[in-house]
């Protein structure tokens, strides 16, 4: 397939570009409502004229000899891993030469640009509405060309090639560079119609729908009245705006407008059982600002991204150190004062002694983007040392050690170290190592905190151990906190239960007719398998599952819905697609053997797992599952061999260890089989079956005094044990 050649053919065929003010860009109602950025020229002229040369006016547009000939002229080439990229300008084409879908370079007419500075990505159309976003940038301020990607030398066929749908502009890039932008993907021919008001993020983008403010100020402009029409938004929605674009997120509606309710239309990452974030709030993935200055105390004084930021159009009249100290030389806002000559210990004008430098540290994405933390942490190199989260002090110094750097903040400020957000910190990583003792600090966190951020990732973290009475408790009273957010993640903490437990499974049905959209959907989606697809929540979930469905992501959760509710043709096609679309990720691989299993086609699900395996040879899970797999084929020497696999992987798997005691003694090797179950029962030993599997292991050895022993422990374990309690009747108990 030759891109080159798709370009050309199918650019004319692709949704006009720039659409006249005033204008929809396509058949949806709402885009009559807005009249084009061009139509406030009239009377915010200045306004206008700063904001059109603005990183948010070029958020995206159509390349041009003015702007982007600097970039293309002369021809030049650059490497990154084993390729090579060239760039010209030829036949009055831009052109990009990169390795495409054929394996081979080919030329490929660009037509497009996202972003502004501090780089330029570029477009290329495909077929069915497509525009994929190239690898190659350009850094206008050095003036030279780089791969986003630097050396990871991405291949045609993976998901984050250029190529792949990982950079497909339609669903990763669109809806925040232009402005009231409809994906439009058409799932059954895999698709695209996407439309939009204007390219680039335009005054409507923010400010909301103005042709009502247009033809009102046309009609009454020299009248002394008040314009109805002109949308006011609290200082909250204002911040709902700036999130809906700088915040990792996965979309609920797809049509978000300014004056909307953020978790009406948008699901939150947030610091949860991954690393995309540290445990401490920073950001370690590509997040973004919004979601670390969620978590900052900032956020709970109640400052708002417009008060250090008050518009693209408007640059802030403070920086650097006097923009912070308007709040924290004066007590504004109860904020701490801070004399900067004394708590920075560095010298005044030095790096040391900017205030961001220290609380609003810097990490590079694409290789050019520098974008600050927005958590506002305090570096701590006791949690370096302890977990391995960065601080500031040593991305500066980085010539130091840990500990350099801890005696520095101990001498220097000493007790004062010992704070909250360090205490939480370390209960949120030990949480991540599934530790019991993070357990009731979690608990306490989510009435002691004060803010709604950190009581959801305590709620999100607790859900290994929801089963647990005093855990479940506490999350359901969190299913009546005021910020829906919060019920959301509790909500979903919940889902194990819901099937045993009819209590929870009530409360969250209550639930599907909460005020927020993101709840509604999210227990929609806890209760799929018996939902009422024609209810409210009902057609809500669809609607979401539909508009992600053009990303292996989407296309998994429809597999998991049609799963749910036993229709397991939809729910293999599903997972088949994805794993089509992502043949990298092992997680797909094993979720369509999961399937495929349950459709009773065994072997296919072991060349799944086969495939996991080989795709991520570190994993556990995947060994684990394909001895599971082999073991539902009757093969005990590839059972006990992939177990073993999986054990040598994490040697604190309980649940490996356990499944290799059954295996073994299943093939006479029984003292080994015992060894194995006791390896579990140290490692998990709460779990009433390991000691149960370990009694009956024993009465196999003639050691009934033993046997007696573990089946009355798992009895104690588990009071209902149905199968413990027959042992001890039938040994006497």
């Amino acid at each position: 397939m030759i891109w080159f050649a798709l370009s050309l053919a199918f650019a004319t065929a692709l949704p006009g570009y720039s659409p006249p003010a005033g204008a929809a860009a396509g058949p949806e109602k709402a885009k009559s409502l807005y009249a084009g950025s061009a139509s406030c020229c009239e009377c915010h002229r200045e306004a206008y004229g700063i904001w059109a040369k603005s990183n948010h006016g070029l958020a995206e547009r159509a390349v041009t000899p003015a702007l982007d000939l600097n970039a293309f002229v002369p021809d030049r080439s650059f490497h990154a891993g084993s390729q090579t990229t060239r760039t010209g300008f030829a036949n009055g084409n831009f052109f990009i030469s990169s390795v495409g879908l054929s394996g081979r370079p080919e030329a490929h007419i660009v037509e497009r640009v996202i972003g502004n500075n501090p780089l330029r990505e570029f477009l290329v159309a495909a077929p069915g509405g497509r525009w994929q976003a190239m690898e190659a940038a350009y850094d206008p301020a050095r003036n030279d060309w780089f791969d986003v990607f630097g050396n990871e030398d991405r291949q045609p066929g993976e998901w984050g090639h250029w190529t792949g749908r990982g950079m497909n502009w339609n669903s990763m890039c669109a809806d925040c560079h232009n402005t009231a932008l409809s994906r439009n993907y058409d799932e059954a021919s895999d698709s695209y119609h996407t439309t939009m008001v204007e390219p680039g993020v335009g005054c409507e983008d923010c400010h909301g729908p103005l042709k009502a403010h247009v033809d009102w100020e046309h009609k009454y402009h020299d009248q002394s009245m008040s314009d109805p029409a002109i949308p006011r938004l609290s200082p909250a929605q204002v911040m709902d705006v700036c999130a809906s674009c700088h915040a990792r997120e996965t979309a609920l509606t797809g049509d978000f407008k300014p004056g909307d309710p953020y978790f009406d239309h948008y699901d939150l990452a947030i610091v949860d059982h991954s690393d995309l974030f540290y445990p401490d709030g920073q950001v370690r993935d590509e997040d973004y600002e919004f979601t670390a200055f969620l978590g900052s105390k900032m956020y709970q004084a109640g400052v708002t991204c417009v008060d250090c930021h008050p518009g693209s159009f408007k640059a802030p009249g403070l920086r650097g150190n006097a923009l912070c100290l308007r709040c924290h030389a004066t007590g504004y806002m109860k904020a701490p004062i801070i004399n900067p000559e004394q708590h920075s210990q560095h010298l005044a004008g030095s790096a040391g002694d900017d205030c961001a430098s220290c609380h609003m540290p810097v990490t590079v994405y694409m290789q050019r983007h520098r974008r600050h933390d927005h958590g506002f942490t305090i570096p701590d190199p006791l949690l370096t040392k302890k977990f391995g989260i960065p601080n500031a002090c040593n991305r500066c110094h980085v010539d130091k050690t840990t500990d350099w750097t801890l005696a520095a903040v101990e001498k220097w400020y000493g007790p004062k170290m010992e704070r909250s957000t360090r205490e939480r910190a370390q209960w949120i990583a030990l949480a991540r190592q599934q530790d019991p003792a993070a357990r009731k600090p979690l608990m306490d966190m989510l009435t002691g905190e004060k803010n709604f951020y950190w009581q959801a990732v305590a709620a999100g973290l607790l859900d290994q151990w929801a089963d647990n009475t005093n855990v479940s408790e506490a999350l359901l009273r969190c299913l009546t906190n005021t910020n829906p957010f919060v019920r959301a993640t509790a909500a979903r903490s919940l889902e194990p239960l819901v099937a045993e437990q009819g209590s929870i499974s009530t409360k969250i049905h209550a639930l599907l007719n909460d005020p927020s959209r993101d709840v509604r959907i999210t227990s929609g989606w806890i209760l799929r398998g018996q939902l009422d697809t024609n209810s409210p929540a009902g057609k809500e979930l669809l609607h979401y599952l539909d508009i992600n469905a053009d990303q292996p992501a989407g296309q998994v959760m429809k597999g998991e819905f049609f799963f749910a509710r036993a229709d397991l043709p939809a729910a293999v096609e599903c997972f088949q697609r994805a794993a089509a679309w992502d043949p990298n990720s092992a997680p797909v691989r094993s979720e369509l053997a999961v399937v495929l299993n349950a459709a009773r086609r065994n072997r296919e699900a072991i060349e799944q797992l086969k495939a996991a395996c080989r795709l991520a040879p570190g994993e556990a899970e995947y060994p684990y599952e394909l001895g599971l797999a082999w073991n539902e084929e009757g093969d005990l020497d590839k059972t006990i061999q992939s177990l073993e696999t999986a054990i040598k992987l994490n040697p604190q798997y309980a649940r490996a260890w356990y499944n290799l005691g059954l295996a073994l003694n299943a093939d006479e090797q029984v003292d080994a089989a015992l060894k194995a179950m006791v390896c579990a029962e140290k490692i998990a030993p709460d779990d009433p079956l390991i000691p149960y599997a370990r009694a009956t292991i024993l009465v196999r050895l003639g050691r009934i005094a033993e046997a007696k022993t573990a089946a009355q422990r798992a009895l104690t374990l588990r009071p209902d044990f149905d199968g413990a309690a027959q042992l001890l009747k039938t040994l006497g108990r």
